[in-house]
């Protein structure tokens, strides 16, 4: 026997569609909470004042993401902890990023950080004016596993100098260590780079203040040819309490790097909540001000190399092709 369709009458059909009118309508699902860890470096450094900044205005523009900051030995030891999947996120300067990204482990860009232009800083009553001077001299290049110390072999490597043989080298267990050996005497200077980094703070609010010294012109090109991979950088004028002219040198951008598969619409979540926040960011650090969206984008050749989130926010502000 055959089934005749049975169908709804205008009344019930009428009925229906009243009924679903007074449904209330799906309302978009708020962002469940994330918690992200933040691999920085030894205290008193650079990146863990970072990373307190960066942690904290990711939160402002977007509670639902929390950045735990964890210190590490610093670069060298955030690329294997990257690469391994046991922090999230990793600050990472220099030549020692840009490894990371090109060595098939599947870590990629998250955002860049900032310039470091690499400089010895001194106290300001020192004797030493150049680099030779330095020469012999007890010099502090940072902390055992920092990008400072890869950064301080680039540069002394492109000079035709050796860190251990031309001068009394000094590798720190902590980056916070070196300003008061600066002040003391222990070293005639302590190697690092980039406005606002706290070691060079921490001198320059010294009794004795604080004073620079920089490759010379004719020494960064040498060390330019030398190593491709660094860039001419300058540190600005005001960047330090008595600094009153910039101070030229060359250095890297660090980065902070994403593990491998970090998934796409966190980075995207993370992309967008720093975008909003970089003035923020500029505020709580002098140096983060230099963490943008325009940054990012250029700061690779090779935009597969940005995390997959971050790229799709990148290529709707335009900065991607």
């Amino acid at each position: 026997m055959r089934r005749r369709a049975v169908l709804a009458s205008p009344a019930l059909a009428a009925g229906a569609s009243a009924q679903a009118q007074l449904q209330p309508q799906a309302q978009p699902q708020p962002q469940a909470p994330l918690t992200l860890s933040l691999a920085t470096a030894t205290a008193g450094g650079g990146f863990p004042a970072y990373g307190a900044a960066f942690a904290a205005a990711v939160t402002a523009a977007d509670p639902t993401l929390i950045i735990e900051p964890r210190n590490t030995a610093g670069s060298l030891e955030n690329v294997n902890l990257l690469a391994e999947g046991r922090v999230d996120l990793g600050l990472v300067a220099g030549e020692t990023a840009t490894a990371a990204l090109a060595s098939g482990r599947g870590t990629t860009l998250l955002f860049a950080m900032y310039a470091q232009p690499g400089l010895f800083g001194l106290r300001a009553d020192h004797a030493a004016r150049s680099i030779a001077d330095l020469r012999g001299q007890r010099v502090a290049w940072g902390a055992r596993g920092s990008g400072f110390v890869v950064l301080a072999r680039q540069v002394m490597t492109g000079l035709g100098l050796d860190m251990e043989r031309d001068f009394q080298g000094v590798l720190l267990d902590r980056a916070g260590d070196g300003p008061a050996m600066v002040m003391d005497g222990r070293v005639a200077a302590l190697w690092g780079g980039g406005a606002g980094w706290p070691g060079f703070v921490a001198i320059a609010r010294g009794p004795q203040g604080l004073r620079f010294i920089g490759p010379d012109a004719a020494e960064r090109a040498r060390i330019l040819a030398a190593d491709p991979a660094l860039r001419p950088m300058a540190l600005p004028s005001g960047s330090y309490p008595g600094q009153t002219a910039a101070v030229d040198s060359v250095g890297t951008w660090s980065l902070v790097l994403a593990r491998p598969g970090l998934d796409e619409e966190v980075g995207y979540r993370l992309a967008a909540a720093l975008h909003r926040a970089r003035a923020d960011l500029g505020t709580r650090l002098a140096q983060a001000s230099e963490t943008t969206a325009e940054n990012t984008a250029s700061a690779v050749t090779d935009p597969a190399l940005i995390q997959p989130g971050v790229r799709r926010f990148l290529r709707g502000l335009g900065l991607l092709g």
